[in-house]
């Protein structure tokens, strides 16, 4: 298919692509040449972060998988071990350890032209704070892939034209950046308004990116990929998941119309990090394959992404907070 011919995008209008919500993966990067890319996915060892490699090494990438517990990706190492372009390594990585995320940059060399950060927790039912005093979710799913971005900048501006994914969720729309108490310090803490905050950072952290490094070469988008059931709803308890029609009395798993499989909940950080038809987009939302419509957000908000996890404002605070605490290490 042509793809370049069949995306479309103006300074004003959204762009869009041919691949439909349901698309798997693999079905994205189909006649995708990837050899000779580099490529690294954070949380490539479960959910959909193991689809999104097998994507792209599927592809002929060399993929790295950052993971705290490198033998988990001993399967998808071992898959891809044979004759063939692409190839899988793990490599040791814990988000929410700072001392981690720099011991990973200082053992990555050479050019990378992807990063996909993908690796996440949600609803964590306490506060718990890191070793920086942040919150746990903000700290895992925002400051650690801050902090392997910025790291890593030197190895992406190497690549000549490289990409950062960053995956968010529907839950931005439910809460921005709580600027006055980040980190629930004063005001109650939530698990669900934590990790909307997270998801919202999330997304700033690719404004963040695009407003940046653009003259690296360097590009950045964030997403949402669906609702799927992988280990990310471990924190959760029997009755939030039968409120959310995943679960049977009996304590089955059930899935919804609505719920995607692993597959076609990889295939949008897939679009993003391997399709020629995001060459030179930056600083854009997706959703189902699509960019997403920028909405007010909001507890009645269903789709798109909130005007609050696109605030250039926003996006320029969260940074200098962020490297403020990397600063006062």
């Amino acid at each position: 298919m042509g793809a370049r011919s069949v995306a479309t995008m103006t300074s004003t209008a959204r762009l869009s692509t041919p691949f439909t919500a349901r698309a798997t993966a693999a079905e994205i990067v189909d006649g995708v040449d990837l050899t000779g890319r580099r490529m690294i996915v954070t949380g490539g060892a479960s959910g959909i972060g193991v689809e999104t490699v097998r994507a792209l090494a599927g592809a002929g990438a060399e993929v790295t998988v950052a993971t705290r517990d490198p033998a988990r990706a001993a399967g998808l190492v071992e898959e891809f071990a044979g004759p063939g372009p692409g190839s899988v390594r793990a490599a040791a990585l814990d988000l929410a350890d700072l001392t981690s995320v720099d011991a990973f940059v200082a053992g990555w060399a050479g050019p990378l032209h992807a990063l996909v950060a993908n690796a996440g927790i949600m609803a964590v039912s306490d506060r718990q704070l890191t070793g920086e005093g942040w919150e746990l979710q903000l700290a895992t799913n925002y400051l650690g892939h801050f902090a392997l971005a910025r790291g890593l900048r030197d190895s992406l501006r190497a690549a000549g034209s490289a990409r950062v994914v960053v995956v968010s969720s529907g839950a931005q729309l439910r809460a921005g950046v709580d600027f006055d108490d980040p980190q629930f310090d004063r005001r109650p803490y939530d698990p669900w308004t934590a990790y909307s905050q997270s998801k919202a950072a999330d997304a700033l952290l690719a404004v963040g990116i695009a407003r940046r490094w653009a003259a690296d070469g360097i590009t950045a988008n964030a997403l949402s990929p669906g609702v799927i059931h992988t280990n990310l709803q471990r924190h959760l308890d029997d009755d939030t998941m039968r409120a959310f029609g995943a679960m049977d009395e009996a304590g089955n798993r059930v899935e919804p119309p609505h719920y995607k499989s692993p597959a076609q909940g990889a295939a949008t950080s897939v679009l993003l990090a391997a399709s020629p038809l995001l060459e030179g987009v930056t600083g854009r939302y997706f959703e189902d394959n699509q960019e997403a419509e920028v909405v007010p957000g909001g507890p009645e908000a269903t789709a798109g992404v909130a005007e609050h996890a696109m605030d250039p404002a926003a996006a320029d605070r969260l940074w200098a907070y962020a490297e403020g605490v990397l600063a006062s290490r």
